[in-house]
């Protein structure tokens, strides 16, 4: 509840900013009809852009790509990026195909269209490529969460040998090698499939020179450069910790092992969404912090699974504890960090239910509330596995005579150790599955094995909140989505040129309830086409009796205007709808489902000159 009422006052209070770059202008503007040829495309960001060959793609009135000069940035600002173009353009439309990686390292990609002298009569749909490819997409996002998994389990498993310190730690030598050639492995191929994952190519162009050339004097690629140096220094430390030789030396050994899992923590940090935005510094010691806590739990979790199962035991009424008092550390700094970041990246009590980046933030708050639920009843095992093994009753020494006058009291708890029955004692609480036999304790099996299956769901749990954790990095922030829809590019068509119309009659059928998809071309003074088509609530194309539009300007006290639709047989459409003022316009949609059923719904839509 504490932390609930916190990021309420925290988001309440959020201010605009950006964690990925979003377009704010361009020139020449999109949609614009300029008289003469332009010698540069320049795009206006709202953050610093990486560049690279194929920034810019640009398609004449023939579909035909133009020759173009290589991408640079526009008078030295890293926020900018401008292509020449020939000397000579012929008439028509040109389409500007763009892709940029913003600070944060991920691309972001778009096109717009500008005319030399008028628009060309037709323009058939120019294919600019993908914004992705799927294959290059999904083993990046594989080999990203092989990393953070491995980054856990390494920093996790160090941490447990090194804090909690059990007897005997060849349990964890193997899952220590293992995560460290998986970390090692996995920032390899992120290194490789960079260079096609920021140009949306084909896996096959990370074997490009050029490319990986490109990629190691970025950030990006810098950072993963720094991680395989951290983890050969890591590979010497560990071989060091496996031959220590007493607690003399697990001093230094701490202090050298927290800075290399700091080192390792900040790669990350330094090329993702802390990297950008607003507090970048603070927002990088909370990346660092988030990270740290999250091996040390997670990974911790592994290694105390690990030696429940294989270790003798005699030493785990000490280890355990340790343990515990770690891990309820680690999930405080998690609360506290991720708070910060939620507020960061969300920007809004909205966004958590309307964007993908607020959903997801729900499905991870979710598992890591199952999480804390299960450390929960595992922390009520940690306790039994810790407490003192209760003596049998045969084991119970023989009272000691009592001095004449004694108390009753004491004289009654002397009968009852005589008889074997039990005096007044302070009960605590029942542990799960009932009350512990006497004998019960670090080396009772059945607790051994509950609290193995309660660890082990610990487990399972975290790496879907990990999974989550990894898409949830590669999203657009809801804090930089609002920017990106508040900042329109300069002089762009708006983005209700399509504009989709819910309705509902309240009829309950098919046709009672859907969406009308409406293309208005091109928002602009003057004569406009548009065209209308009617989803039913099943998603598929319906036909409705009446379809009305009109357009009113309440700022200058025009209209009603009727667009005038016509039945083409599967949708409405006109090509006279003439719109004589620029300006926020009001769209009315009325849907007539029958000849008494029927719906009017309102949009805003910016008219430009």
């Amino acid at each position: 509840m504490l932390l609930g009422a916190v990021l309420v006052l925290l988001l309440a209070g959020a201010a605009p900013a950006s964690a990925h770059a979003a377009l704010r202008g361009s020139d020449p503007d999109d949609g614009s009809v300029v008289k003469q040829a332009p010698r540069h495309v320049t795009l206006t960001f709202t953050e610093s852009v990486g560049l690279f060959d194929d920034s810019f793609r640009v398609f004449g009135p023939d579909q035909r790509r133009v020759h173009t000069d290589e991408a640079t940035h526009a008078d030295g600002r890293s926020d900018t990026a401008r292509v020449g173009l020939p000397g000579k353009l012929a008439q028509g439309t040109y389409t500007v195909a763009w892709r940029v990686v913003s600070a944060d390292s991920h691309p972001v990609s778009g096109a717009f269209t500008f005319s030399v002298g008028k628009p060309s009569a037709t323009t058939g749909q120019i294919d600019t490529g993908p914004a992705e490819d799927p294959l290059t997409g999904g083993l990046h996002d594989a080999a990203r969460y092989l990393a953070y998994l491995a980054a856990a389990l390494l920093v996790g498993l160090a941490a447990f040998a090194l804090l909690c310190r059990p007897a005997d730690t060849s349990p964890l030598r193997r899952p220590l090698v293992a995560a460290w050639w998986t970390l090692l492995g996995s920032t390899v191929a992120l290194l490789l499939l960079r260079a096609p994952y920021e140009t949306g190519t084909g896996p096959a162009a990370a074997f490009d020179a050029a490319a990986l050339g490109r990629t190691l004097t970025g950030r990006p690629g810098e950072a993963l450069l720094a991680r395989l140096v951290v983890l050969l220094l890591m590979a010497a430390f560990l071989i060091r910790l496996s031959k220590l030789r007493g607690p003399e030396e697990r001093p230094a050994a701490l202090a050298v092992g927290t800075a290399l899992a700091a080192a390792l923590a900040l790669t990350w940090a330094a090329a993702e969404h802390a990297s950008a935005g607003i507090q970048v510094p603070l927002a990088m010691t909370s990346s660092v912090l988030h990270l740290l806590a999250t091996g040390v739990w997670l990974g911790g979790l592994v290694a105390l699974l690990l030696t429940l199962r294989r270790s003798a035991g005699d030493d785990l009424p000490a280890v355990v504890p340790r343990f515990s008092r770690i891990a309820f550390a680690s999930v405080t700094v998690l609360a506290v960090t991720g708070v910060y970041q939620s507020w960061r990246g969300l920007g809004s009590l909205s966004a958590l239910t309307g964007t993908s980046y607020g959903r997801l933030l729900l499905a991870k708050l979710a598992g890591v509330c199952v999480l804390l639920l299960v450390a929960g009843y595992s922390r009520r095992w940690t306790a039994l596995i810790a407490a003192p093994a209760v003596p049998a009753l045969a084991a119970v020494p023989a009272p000691v005579p009592q001095p004449v006058g004694a108390p009753a009291e004491r004289h009654a708890a002397a009968e009852g150790l005589e008889t074997g029955e039990a005096g007044p004692t302070t009960e605590g609480p029942e542990p799960p599955g009932g009350p512990v036999k006497p004998g019960a304790g670090s080396g009772d099996p059945g607790i051994r094995r509950r609290l193995r299956r309660s660890v082990l769901v610990e487990v399972a749990v975290a790496a879907v909140v990990l999974m989550i954790t990894t898409v949830l990095t590669g999203t657009l922030p809801s804090r930089a989505q609002a920017e990106a829809a508040q900042q329109a590019p300069v002089g762009a068509l708006p983005p209700t040129t399509e504009i989709t119309v819910p309705f509902d009659t309240g009829t309950g059928s098919v046709t009672g309830s859907g969406k009308v998809q409406i293309t208005l071309d091109p928002a602009r003074v003057g004569e406009n086409g548009m065209q209308a088509l009617v989803y039913g609530s099943d998603s598929g194309l319906v036909a409705v009796p009446e379809v009305r539009i009109t357009f009113t300007l309440p700022s200058r006290d025009v209209g009603p205007i009727d667009a005038e639709l016509a039945d083409r047989g599967g949708y409405w459409s006109t090509n006279a709808v003439n719109l004589p003022l620029a300006g926020n316009w009001t769209m009315k949609t009325t849907v007539r489902v029958s000849d008494v059923d029927q719906v009017s719904v309102e949009r805003r839509v910016r008219v430009k000159p």
